[in-house]
């Protein structure tokens, strides 16, 4: 104001001069600001470790696959280290009583009925009814990739 009381005139430059900056906002938190959140955040965590978990308890329990597959692998084609090698990988799958007793069709057709497709009954399987009990068994090819095919497939659960 002047003398007279009249406000004084002013410039662009006097009211920018003015100008007073904003007091600077308060920073956003990053934590959920709901209970919603915070549950669906510990649901998802238990589920996480459940998978984790059952996954776990499936790599464990298929490592006589695994075995049996290496087995396989070093064994070729020959039918009487195959047949062992099926032999040892039914018994860890299935309740000795059911399995150890079977011989001969009976074998080949419990192979092909938990996961062999056909494939001992009829086919390059038919060797292994008895190989394990004669010492002049040729090696018969594509025996190893049937007998691998049937560690990979079988279901413990399936079968006679």
């Amino acid at each position: 104001m002047n003398e007279d009381g009249a406000p004084a005139p002013t410039t662009l430059i006097d009211l920018l001069d003015r100008l007073v900056e904003p007091p600077e906002p308060a920073p956003v938190p990053m934590t959920p600001q709901t209970w919603g959140w915070a549950v669906l955040a510990a649901a998802l965590a238990l589920a996480l470790a459940w998978i984790a978990w059952r996954a776990w308890r499936r790599w464990r329990a298929d490592a006589y696959r695994r075995a049996a597959l290496a087995e396989l692998a070093a064994a070729g084609d020959d039918p009487a280290t195959i047949a062992g090698i099926l032999r040892r990988t039914a018994l860890a799958a299935w309740p000795r009583e059911r399995v150890a007793s079977l011989t001969g069709r009976d074998w080949l057709a419990f192979l092909d009925a938990t996961g062999g497709g056909g494939s001992f009954a009829e086919g390059p399987g038919t060797v292994l009814a008895e190989a394990p009990y004669r010492a002049d068994a040729a090696p018969r090819p594509g025996l190893g990739a049937i007998a691998a095919h049937w560690v990979r497939r079988h279901r413990a659960g399936a079968g006679p």
